[in-house]
């Protein structure tokens, strides 16, 4: 009798086992200490790897928001993410194993993630991966995916400008993550708008060498501030700036997710809406029509904000006293951003001075995409390639 139920029990289990496995809902694969979701069998499988944790307030939230409007969206879809992951060799092994998994549609949310997802895409040419914020594709499954957010930290710097002007301290502060073209890029976006308010504000800025970390964000944050900066920007994913912002009764910028700007001392926020965007890809992908290649989008997408501007938003306390013909023309450039009028070549058009005087960009030219994407050791043909501070800015040029 106790043979007979052993195997019983056996039966049982190895039945089970063939029925969780067929549906897709084997047991998961842990890889480096991180779990591999399963795919679901008969649907299109989409993964996402996260630099941060899906509720960071910033950053990865917003692409985790992204993720969940896909599977509202696109029909028949499956998501699953990965969070937490530092880029390197971490992600390429996870990016590998999501791959071996049978997932259709991946995206990469780091700038580290590019080269580990640029080796892994050549060994699965049936997956799609999709990278954010870098500069390489293989034009067959290998894509970027970036957009203008330059144009919203410009629009920011104009307000944080006027905010600077108002409060009578003609100084700002910038939080930048990892001396990287993208960093450069928008931190002379925010001079440049700066300029345009406040011609005589200055910018500091502070390397803080990560994407996500309250700590060091709170203490960079603190540092600029007790250095004299009115107006502190970041780069980086957690709203911690405008939390030091609010105790030290001055203001701070957030970044990357709408409802980052809860805290008092908050000005305003640059933030992303990823939704439409992946959901388009996704769709495209599942057609078989999507081309992977250097996929950069306009505010015309929808995808991209600047907080209290937008509709159904109201101005911050902070914007609420400022000059009514800045938030006017404000206003005015994001409805012509939104209809495809205004872009980022409008605000890298010359002539541009770097902050040791030279004329970067002169009268009548302006930065084309390659420009805004590379370093000059890049060797990719820019012209006027993103190694330089804008007027205005107090900083060395990062090693």
């Amino acid at each position: 009798m106790k043979k007979n139920g052993l195997w019983t029990v056996i039966t049982v289990m190895l039945v089970l086992t063939f029925v969780l496995t067929a549906c897709g809902g084997g047991a998961q694969e842990e890889v480096g200490g991180f779990e591999i979701p399963n795919i679901e069998k008969g649907k299109f499988n989409v993964a996402m790897v996260l630099i941060g944790p899906h509720d960071d307030g910033g950053w990865s939230q917003a692409h985790y928001e992204g993720l969940e409007y896909v599977k509202e969206n696109v029909e028949n879809t499956h998501i699953a993410y990965i969070e937490n992951v530092p880029e390197g060799a971490d992600a390429e092994q996870i990016f590998r194993s999501l791959s071996r998994k049978g997932f259709d549609l991946i995206f990469g949310t780091s700038f580290g993630y590019m080269d580990p997802m640029e080796v892994v895409a050549g060994e699965f040419p049936d997956t799609t991966f999709i990278h954010l914020t870098g500069f390489k594709s293989n034009t067959t499954n290998f894509g970027n995916l970036m957009g203008a957010m330059e144009v919203m930290k410009y629009l920011g710097g104009m307000v944080a400008g006027a905010r600077a002007k108002a409060d009578g301290n003609p100084k700002l502060g910038y939080m930048a993550t990892f001396p990287i073209p993208e960093e450069l890029r928008l931190g002379n976006a925010i001079a440049l708008g700066m300029k345009e308010t406040c011609p005589e504000c200055t910018m500091d800025v502070r390397w803080i060498n990560t994407w996500h970390d309250p700590i060091i964000e709170k203490e960079a944050a603190a540092s600029l501030f007790d250095a004299g900066a009115q107006v502190v920007f970041t780069g980086a994913d957690t709203p911690a700036v405008a939390d030091v912002a609010t105790e030290k009764g001055k203001w701070g910028v957030t970044y990357d997710w709408y409802g980052s700007c809860k805290a008092e001392g908050c000005l305003t926020a640059p933030y992303w809406v990823w939704g439409p965007v992946y959901a388009q890809i996704a769709r495209d992908v599942k057609a078989g029509t999507y081309q992977p290649g250097w996929h950069y989008f306009d505010g015309d997408t929808g995808a991209l904000g600047l907080y209290g501007f937008m509709e159904g938003q109201e101005l911050t306390k902070g914007m609420q006293d400022l000059d009514p013909a800045v938030i006017e023309e404000v206003r005015s450039l994001i409805e012509k951003n939104l209809n495809g009028e205004f872009t980022r070549f409008d605000v890298f058009s010359g002539p541009i001075y770097d902050n040791q005087g030279n004329l970067v960009v002169p009268e009548g030219e302006h930065l084309e995409q390659v420009d805004l994407d590379a370093f000059p050791e890049m060797e990719v043909g820019c012209t006027y390639c993103m190694k330089w501070w804008a007027e205005g800015i107090t900083a060395e040029l990062p090693e």
